[in-house]
């Protein structure tokens, strides 16, 4: 995500490295590429302007001129302008009503239903609420049972009401369906519809009367730029909403939406969707994200998801393992799930700092691990254990398995014995062997 935007600051920024004294021109001409670099990217021309004139008068107040590492001080100047035009810090959702009523607006393709589920899960697993997803498109054909796919994909039960035409009576029945079957949050998935269309609009507001909901989300799809700061501001003036989410935000290279939002409508981005998947979403956090943006990484979310999936028993047994000489190809199975298990590769190692920027034109696929999950489900259960016994006619016979190369296979059992051992000097603190070990598989 953001990948243009990226480049470009990057090469705005670069304009102050290397000059042995810093003058206000310099500055002017990179805020001037910044500037630049913002409209690019969709963001609109008075908050680019707004933005570039904040920075430049805190670095002239800062005496960016004199300073030792003016560069760096710039960079840090306008990660600190994008994290406070983005928000300044996340903003948390209001689950406090009995049950918690969350209205979902938005335009039409701009992924309502699909982050419903995503919402509902989210809420189920993470914070561990009991949601009922409530159909109110009437309008959509197939919008009732797109909505019933979700729920099944993610184990939540999905109201509605076929033949009844009117949002308002459906979703007023949700709410006492959840109150009776111990529902603790009500996700009401609304029809699209456009800013303009004024009938379409008074409905939207007369379920927003009927319910009074704690929180009034609307979704817009991220990859429409500009265009989406507009409509957002549109429905703001019709229902007031608490929060934006930005959809699909994994396939915009440009980032204006995220940039421009908060300041045209005054509502925290309080989510994002990053793929296809019902996992696929994250609290949006700004500062982060300007650090992303920067090519700086997301090293505090990487850990976060990380952490989502360690299992301290399981990682008890795997210590006891290595301590053991243990450590078998079932046990590098395990561990590569729960690499799967944290979301996309790309967005993974654009979470990386540095890596981002490096591999931004390697095309990371997620079925990266396929040939070696392929491999490793041809062993037979010793060669999983006992790597050492894969001698040459086993490789022949794991190759024609897994319709990979023995070269592949020796390569992985190279990979293998490199990581186990790494892995047993971590235990036995031998970090500077560790070290040259890893100077040497570089």
């Amino acid at each position: 995500m953001f990948d243009n935007l990226s480049d470009k600051l990057d090469k705005a920024l670069h304009v102050l490295k290397g000059h042995g004294s810093i003058t206000e021109v310099n500055v002017a001409e990179t805020l001037k590429e910044v500037r630049r670099a913002l409209l690019d990217a969709d963001v609109n021309f008075k908050i680019a302007k707004e933005f570039t004139n904040t920075v430049k008068e805190k670095a002239l107040g800062q005496n960016v001129l004199t300073s030792l590492q003016p560069s760096q001080l710039m960079v840090k100047l306008v990660k600190d302008e994008l994290t406070a035009l983005m928000g300044g810090e996340a903003a948390g959702i209001n689950l406090k009503g009995s049950p918690s009523i969350i209205l979902m607006s938005g335009l039409q393709g701009s992924g309502k239903t699909t982050f419903s589920g995503k919402l509902a899960n989210y809420l189920k697993t993470k914070k561990n609420k009991n949601p009922l997803l409530v159909a109110c498109d009437v309008y959509r054909p197939a919008a009732i049972n797109q909505l019933r796919i979700v729920g099944d994909q993610i184990g939540v039960e999905v109201f509605s009401d076929e033949g009844n035409m009117d949002p308002v009576i459906i979703a007023t029945k949700a709410v006492a369906h959840a109150k009776a079957n111990g529902h603790n949050v009500v996700i009401v998935d609304t029809a699209g519809r456009l800013a303009v269309d004024q009938v379409m609009m008074q409905e939207i507001e007369n379920v927003h009367k009927a319910l009074s909901p704690d929180e009034t989300l609307f979704v817009v799809d991220a990859m429409t730029g500009q265009d989406a700061v507009n409509t957002a501001k549109a429905f703001n003036d019709i229902l007031n909403f608490d929060g934006v989410i930005l959809t699909k935000l994994d396939g915009d290279t440009r980032g204006g939406a995220a940039i421009s939002i908060k300041s045209v409508v005054n509502k925290p981005i309080k989510f994002i969707g990053t793929g296809e998947k019902m996992d696929a979403i994250d609290i949006f956090y700004p500062d982060r994200m300007a650090d992303r943006i920067l090519g700086m990484g997301d090293v505090t979310s990487l850990v976060e998801r990380a952490q989502e999936q360690f299992d301290e028993e399981e990682a008890r047994k795997l210590q006891k393992k290595i301590a053991k000489n243990q450590f078998g190809f079932d046990d590098f199975l395990k561990q590569i799930n729960q690499v799967k298990k944290m979301g996309s590769m790309k967005d993974l190692v654009g979470m990386i700092p540095g890596a981002g920027k490096s591999l931004k034109d390697v095309d990371i696929d997620d079925d990266a691990f396929k040939h070696i999950e392929a491999i490793i489900q041809s062993m037979t259960p010793v060669e999983r254990s006992v790597p050492g016994t894969i001698n040459t006619s086993r490789k022949n016979r794991i190759a024609k398995g897994s319709g990979t190369s023995v070269q592949q296979i020796n390569q992985l059992l190279k990979q293998f014995q490199q990581m186990s051992k790494m892995m047993k000097m971590m235990q036995g603190g031998g970090g500077k062997k560790m070290m040259q070990m890893m100077d040497k598989m570089r």
